[in-house]
């Protein structure tokens, strides 16, 4: 079939790779923050569990249907640009849904826009009293917070106060230097609690300088120090009552926050696939398809770019244009403006008109053929355990990260750390996975990452994160690269690409659900650090399997002959004889190089 004289491949790429980077900072204003704004909110880990858990299903099953439909009915721009104006309109909101602590402490903007630790004057003494349910409402003072007998000990823990034989459930701390006085905004005292002050001033007055409990974002971690450390932020499953938060408004949190990341998923996840389905083809009919495979590089330098100036921009911009609820709404504004940008880029994205008829049921076909081929059954549950842990890191890191008083900024920076590696050890490609073999670069990036795991569940400040981010070139790129490779290798005709979506959207997406659902509850019941350990015992479990495996799987065909078959008469000449023993040459000398290194 010849190509469409109209059709100019040097600006459909050059409109591909502009669209690629504006989708990488679109994706990077929210994606990699949006467990830390749920948090925020006040959701603990199950509840975050829950919904990325929700959000990875819709994408691994939503898009590939959208791409079939787009595909089938001639509709792929019309879907592009509904994707493009709904995401931007529903991101917008999770703006709305209300958090469960309405006057949110971590929120502290004075005139210039800036975070300062307030509290009561150097050596001034606050004393916070808990009363019992068993004690008479009139002995308690002003603000004192009531709670129920039965439950008492467990709370005191929680708050932080000592309680045992001689001890009283009231405790005087003081408060470090340094901190401001007159804040109506509040302090938080050393177990994280957050106090309000009932006056401006702390006078001699026993009513004034009182100070109220507000609670905290429902705890992750048992068994913390500090509500604002990585064991802490998230701890007392029972105690939500105790805390004064109101059951009815975690359920309203929680059902509005599903209700709109549902509708943004099943609006944004069909994006990429269509687009990425629509240039490919438009490629095939000119005979491009080779420049394709550059285009991933552009998406991760938008996304490297993206996360770190959104990171910049939070600081000064949340308290501008917000003054109540959780940080983190620039996020979504950015994100909509960025995809306002990006609609008008799709405007002159290729798109082919017309295509070449292809087979029905691709997916069907490429999910058969994992079935039914061993070596790609091992790869199959290998994508899905990485998936599972993979998810572990992306939920819960900035967490941990934020309660070592990491900045955005430096969040920012640990992701694009990962993708600038990712992108430099691009050019050794060849080298690594001629050198190590596919199976051996499949095994140095489980084992990466089990060490990245293992890593993070150490960490002791802020900054310890960033060398850790520098193995995602081999945890996340290398491991990616062997499995391509290895999908091109044992694919059958006309099934490359379908699988290849099977692998990253199916396999992987299910992996990241499941992983999701259950990190969740782990974090609750156990503790963030448990959570990576588990995922990195488990992943040195299969990578041992992985290897011992390898051996007593049939003998991969080093030459697929099936695909000399595919050649179509029509499209045959000297020249592409010439070609097609070009290919045939390269396969035999593969011939003689051993799969397994």
């Amino acid at each position: 079939m010849s190509a469409n004289p109209q059709w100019d491949v040097s600006r459909a790429l050059r409109v591909a790779k502009l669209f690629h980077l504006v989708c990488g900072v679109r994706d990077a204003c929210v994606t990699p923050f949006l467990t830390l704004y749920l948090r925020q909110l006040g959701l603990a880990a199950p509840w975050v569990g829950i919904l990325m858990g929700t959000k990875h299903l819709i994408a691994a099953s939503w898009a590939p249907f959208c791409a079939f439909l787009a595909r089938s009915h001639q509709k792929r721009r019309v879907l592009m640009t509904a994707s493009l104006l709904g995401s931007a309109g529903a991101s917008l909101f999770m703006v709305l849904v209300p958090p469960l602590d309405r006057d949110p402490g971590d929120r502290r903007c004075n005139g210039s826009h800036s975070l300062t630790a307030e509290g009561p004057p150097p050596g001034v003494e606050l004393t916070v009293t808990v009363t019992l349910a068993s004690e008479p409402a009139s002995n308690s003072p002003a603000g004192a917070l009531s709670l129920p007998g039965e439950r008492s000990s467990g709370v005191a823990g929680t708050l932080g106060f000592r309680e045992g034989p001689g001890e009283s459930a009231q405790e005087p701390f003081s408060y470090p230097p340094g901190s401001s006085v007159g804040s109506t905004q509040g302090t938080r005292n050393r177990s994280g609690v957050l106090l309000h002050p009932d006056t401006a001033g702390v006078t001699g007055s026993p009513r004034e300088g009182a100070f109220r409990v507000v609670s905290p974002p429902l705890p992750l971690f048992a068994g913390g120090t500090v509500l604002a450390s990585p064991a802490n932020q998230s701890a007392a499953k029972g105690d939500g009552g105790a805390l004064g938060l109101s059951l009815e408004g975690l359920q309203w949190t929680f059902i509005l926050s599903l209700g709109s990341m549902v509708l943004w998923e099943l609006l944004t996840s069909p994006l990429e696939q269509v687009a990425d389905d629509s240039l490919y083809e438009y490629l095939d009919f000119v005979d491009a398809t080779d420049r394709h495979r550059s285009l991933w590089v552009w998406r991760l330098l938008g996304t490297s770019v993206g996360v770190c100036g959104i990171a910049a921009l939070v600081g000064p911009l949340d308290c501008f244009l917000a003054t109540s609820g959780p940080r983190g709404v620039v996020h979504f504004y950015g994100y909509s403006l960025v995809s306002a940008l990006a609609l008008l880029v799709s405007i002159a994205f290729p798109v082919p008109v017309c295509r070449r008829q292809e087979p029905s049921y691709r997916t069907v076909k490429a999910l058969s053929l994992v079935v039914g081929d061993p070596h790609l059954t091992i790869l199959a549950l290998t994508i899905f355990l990485t998936g599972g842990a993979t998810s572990a890191v992306q939920n819960f890191l900035f967490w941990q990260m934020k309660d070592h008083r990491s900045s955005e900024l430096i969040m920012g920076f640990s992701v694009a750390l990962g993708l600038l590696g990712e992108i430099m050890l691009h050019p050794f490609k060849a080298l690594l996975l001629r050198k190590l073999s596919r199976v051996g670069t499949v095994g140095l990036g489980l084992g990466c990452l089990a060490g990245q795991l293992l890593y993070y569940s150490f960490l002791w400040s802020w900054w310890s994160v960033l060398p850790a981010q520098i193995l995602s070139a081999l945890s996340h790129g290398a491991l990616w690269w062997a499995v391509s490779t290895s999908i091109e290798h044992l694919a059958t005709p006309g099934t490359e690409r379908p699988l290849s979506a099977v692998f990253r959207a199916h396999i992987c997406g299910s992996g990241a659900s499941l992983g999701s659902f259950v990190g969740g509850f782990v974090v609750m019941r156990f503790s963030l650090p448990v959570l990576y350990q588990a995922c990195c015992v488990l992943l040195l479990l299969w990578l041992a399997l992985f290897l011992s495996i390898q051996p007593r799987l049939p003998q991969e065909r080093k030459i697929n002959y099936s695909k000399l078959l595919t050649v179509e008469a029509s499209d045959t000449s000297d020249s592409e004889q010439g070609t097609e023993r070009d290919w045939l040459v390269k396969a035999i000398r593969e011939e003689h190089s051993d799969w397994r290194g």
